[in-house]
């Protein structure tokens, strides 16, 4: 049991390490990249659209009644931006991705492998791990964080509304608090998350969908060991990541 988990971390490890090795060969295979940043990207924008603005409403609900007789009304904003931007918004959006990119990209990997397009690619001479792999890694570092800021965006906005519409708090209040209580390391940790968590999605998908066997049941395991484990990595890296930026 303990040899075969250090055999799975060595084999991720040296996965990763051939994916990463092809970054310098990512200018030929922007067209990949491209597509693979519009799936991770632009088409995943609706849903964290949603996910967002409940988000920010519960928020704003859940501040108000935690805080009751403790933090007064005006500075509810101040609990409700640095709550989003540095724990819900990368957390809740990387969990939601989970399901939505992870998912997809290793059930699309795994059934290339189970029906031999993956060997057809190397018998093209087109390596695999520049052509699938690395573009969709890269692209995932990179869209997770602009999609954290705009779950921010959306979520800090409905909050507003909510406090606005509920307990009459007016936008100038509302924003010049949170404004004044702003720290960059706020942001900035939050994208560093997502970052990480982007990173983490795309190798598990990719690396899980890679070592896919036995047809449609093993595109299925692939998929279900990619949600798990992406999940569950998620939680543990964001506290390894808080530790390291707000901890010591």
């Amino acid at each position: 049991m303990i040899s075969s988990v250090f055999a799975g971390i060595g084999e991720y490890s040296i996965f990763i390490g051939k994916s990463l090795a092809r970054v310098p060969a990512l200018s030929k295979r922007y067209p990949e990249f491209l597509i693979q940043f519009k799936r991770i990207g632009f088409d995943s924008l609706f849903l964290i659209a949603l996910t967002a603005a409940f988000t920010g409403l519960v928020t704003a609900l859940q501040a108000v009644y935690q805080s009751k007789g403790y933090i007064p009304l005006n500075l509810l904003s101040v609990l409700i931006g640095k709550s989003t931007m540095i724990e819900l918004a990368p957390v809740l959006t990387a969990l939601v991705l989970t399901g939505k990119v992870g998912a997809s990209i290793a059930a699309e990997i795994g059934t290339m492998r189970v029906s031999e397009q993956i060997d057809a690619l190397k018998s093209m001479n087109i390596n695999p791990y520049e052509f699938l792999y690395m573009p969709r890694i890269v692209a995932g570092m990179i869209a997770f964080p602009l999609i954290t800021v705009f779950a921010n965006a959306i979520g800090i906005i409905c909050a507003w509304y909510f406090s606005w519409l509920r307990y009459g708090i007016h936008y100038f209040t509302f924003f010049n608090n949170m404004r004044s209580y702003f720290e960059p390391s706020d942001l900035w940790g939050g994208l560093a998350k997502s970052f990480v968590f982007g990173f983490i999605i795309t190798t598990f998908a990719c690396f899980h969908g890679n070592r896919c066997y036995g047809g449609a049941e093993g595109v299925g395991r692939a998929t279900t060991l990619t949600v798990v484990y992406s999940a569950v990595a998620i939680l543990v890296m964001d506290f390894i990541v808080a530790w390291v930026l707000f901890g010591v």
